[in-house]
C-alpha cells in the first residue's frame, strides 16, 4: 500500500493550494477513512481533518474550519485537501493517512497510529 501526497509549495500568507493524496495497493480505497494530519517543526502531530470512506463525513480541527475542505473521489482513490486563506502558522509537512477504524485523535500520538501513511508534502507560508 501506497499514499503518493503532492501539491505542496511555498505561497503566499492568504494564498491557496491544494493538496492530493493518491493511493495504490489498497484492496478497496472506499473501506477507508483518510485523514490529513501535519507535523510542524519541534511540534507534535497534529490533526486537520478527517473524511469518511464514502465521502458523506467529515470533521475539522478548529483552526481549519472554515478555510480548508477535504473531499475524496473513491473512483480516482484519491483524497484531496484545499488549503484557503492561509497562514505562516499553517507552515508544516502534511501527511495523508488513512484507517479503517474512524478515531479522533487531534493532537499527539505518531503516523503509525494509522493504517497507512505517505510520505508528506511540504506547505510553506512566507512573504
Amino acid at each position: 500500500v501506497q499514499l503518493q501526497a503532492s501539491g505542496g509549495g511555498l505561497v503566499q500568507p492568504g494564498g491557496s493550494l491544494r493538496l492530493s493524496c493518491v493511493a495504490s495497493g489498497f484492496t478497496l480505497f472506499s473501506d477507508y477513512w483518510m485523514y490529513w494530519v501535519r507535523q510542524a517543526p519541534g511540534k507534535e502531530l497534529e490533526r486537520v481533518s478527517d473524511i469518511s470512506s464514502g465521502g458523506l463525513v467529515t470533521f475539522y480541527e478548529d483552526y481549519a474550519k472554515g478555510r480548508f475542505t477535504i473531499s475524496r473521489d473513491n473512483d480516482k482513490n484519491t483524497v484531496y485537501l484545499q488549503l484557503n486563506d492561509l497562514k505562516p502558522e499553517d507552515t508544516a509537512l502534511y501527511y495523508c493517512a488513512s484507517s479503517r477504524v474512524h478515531f479522533r485523535r487531534p493532537r499527539g500520538g505518531a503516523l503509525s497510529d494509522y493504517d497507512y501513511w505517505g510520505q508528506g508534502t511540504q506547505v510553506t507560508v512566507s512573504s
